[in-house]
């Protein structure tokens, strides 16, 4: 029984553990010179790299969120071009669990640990919004989180991401 009770404490702890380490992280950045009131109007250049299902998602997740802030989707030469860069990538963690009879922090004693190693997709979403007219970055977002199996849940995360990221854009409309 007490080995259950260690086992059921230890998958609980790796996954309190797990769904902290994999929230969403959200970073944003901008030029503190740049007149954002000049921008009205935005055009994509592109996602790099280009060529997947994702490419529209990102898009759609984007547009909805430069549109609720007022600014207009122009075909070519916007105020603001937007470039897009997206990756993933396998990351690991490493989880031990000891079966309570020792190589606990309390005391020493005769005892196991078993250790495994698990390994997740980690996906990342730059959006960089450059000056159409100079073409210097005027604002950065960044989005990182765990990919789930499922595309659905996966969209899901790709628009709280970008909500997040926009949330207070532009720079200083949040100041009055």
């Amino acid at each position: 029984m007490k080995l259950l009770r260690s086992i059921a404490v230890c998958a609980a702890v790796a996954l309190v553990t797990l769904t902290v380490g994999f929230a969403q992280h959200v970073q944003t950045d901008f030029d503190h010179q740049a007149n954002f009131a000049q921008y009205k109007t935005y055009s994509w250049q592109e996602i790099k790299p280009g060529a997947s299902l994702w490419d529209s998602r990102i898009k759609s997740a984007v547009d909805a969120q430069l549109e609720a802030k007022g600014l207009a989707q122009v075909a070519d030469r916007g105020d603001i071009a937007i470039v897009a860069i997206k990756t993933s990538q396998t990351q690991r963690t490493l989880q031990t669990c000891y079966d309570g009879f020792g190589g606990g922090w309390r005391w020493r004693g005769f005892g196991e640990s078993t250790t495994t190693e698990q390994g997740y997709q980690e996906g990342t979403l730059v959006i960089d919004l450059y000056d159409g007219k100079t073409k210097q970055l005027i604002w950065r977002g960044s989005t990182e989180s765990v990919l789930s199996d499922k595309a659905e849940k996966n969209e899901k995360t790709l628009d709280k991401g970008v909500a997040k990221m926009f949330k207070d854009f532009p720079p200083g409309s949040g100041k009055r």
